[in-house]
């Protein structure tokens, strides 16, 4: 790890102005990703500007939404009796995600811009193009069957790590952002951007941009959600699928749907082609597969990961299915 100068923040408007100056400092959260970078010299940052001394680690009810400040640790919003009734898929993603230790301190913020877990990426030795533009992608012709097949580029077909995320994509999230003129609002479709020209730039954020919270519409589909995860171990393993999926159903036909993605694609993945599949449609294992099939249109194999097309396809499925049966029994009154 090379040296770097420790600041704390004292204030929003501080940390804006230090991100701003052109000195390189990075925001030091729950530090579980950063840090460990840097003890690989994936990444070097002059400064880390420590902000877990503001004011942002509240989740508050405002009008018509649930408020989640970015300085909220993973555990604390999984648990919180507003995010389990309102909004069941993020809790169980959050629960998904590493382990107790790592969620007691991750922040909703750093969880946002949580970077790829592709091996290559992770060591300096290879050649990755997010890691260092222009250099190549080792994983294209290495050993590829945990990356990507949705949203891949010829440069990198690094899949994104995280599962909160995912579960935000299905919940039409606002992320709310602070930068030296003004405050923006960005739909999280909008913050995670797909590899193009070049990999290494990941989200929409600027530079001198600080995150502060991420704001989640109450509406009553969302607390008919479902989040499943499959991995190659049951714990502190990242997704080889995943799938967000939220339904309302009335006289067994479903009306309203969410689904989104994980361990398949670059960025948090929201199936707008599923959903269309899915809404008018009567409930039930064919109107499922019809929506999974969907789903992985246009999706890009490599010669490692060609299970994932069918692997999601069935995550899909099953997600929905085992929705279905919960709101089924909910409306039974079981």
């Amino acid at each position: 790890m090379e040296s770097f100068d420790y600041l704390r923040a004292a204030t929003v408007e501080g940390a804006v102005q230090t991100l701003a100056g052109g000195s390189g400092a990075k925001c030091l959260g729950g530090g579980t990703n950063i840090l460990d970078f840097m003890k690989l010299n994936v990444e070097a940052h002059p400064q880390l500007l420590d902000i877990n001394h503001l004011h942002f680690n509240k989740i508050e009810s405002v009008a018509g939404a649930i408020r989640i400040g970015a300085g909220v640790r993973n555990s604390d919003l999984a648990y919180d009796s507003r995010i389990l009734e309102n909004f069941p898929v993020l809790s169980e993603a959050l629960l998904a995600g590493a382990t107790a230790q790592i969620r007691n301190m991750a922040t909703v913020g750093g969880n946002l811009l949580q970077r790829t877990r592709c091996t290559y990426f992770r060591d300096p030795v290879w050649e990755c193009n997010k890691r260092q533009p222009g250099s190549g992608c080792a994983a294209l012709e290495g050993d590829n069957h945990g990356h990507a097949i949705l949203g891949v580029s010829k440069l990198c077909i690094a899949t994104h790590p995280s599962d909160m995320c995912v579960a935000l994509a299905a919940l039409d999230a606002i992320v709310e952002v602070q930068g030296p003129q003004a405050k923006r609002r960005i739909p999280i479709g909008d913050f995670h951007v797909a590899y193009g020209e070049n990999p290494a730039v990941e989200t929409t954020l600027k530079p001198d941009e600080l995150i502060l919270a991420v704001e989640l519409p109450l509406q009553p589909l969302y607390r008919n959600s479902h989040y499943l995860k499959v991995r190659e171990r049951n714990s502190f393993a990242f997704a080889l699928s995943a799938a967000a999926v939220a339904l309302e159903i009335k006289a067994d036909r479903i009306v309203t749907a969410r689904v989104a993605l994980g361990g398949v694609a670059t960025k948090p993945w929201r199936s707008s082609a599923a959903e269309q599949a899915l809404v008018g449609q009567p409930v039930g294992e064919k109107t499922y597969a019809a929506a999974a099939r969907a789903a992985v249109k246009g999706a890009q194999p490599q010669k490692d990961n060609g299970f994932k097309v069918d692997l999601i396809q069935r995550t899909i499925c099953r997600a929905l299915m085992t929705l279905e049966q919960r709101l089924a029994k909910t409306a039974a009154g079981v």
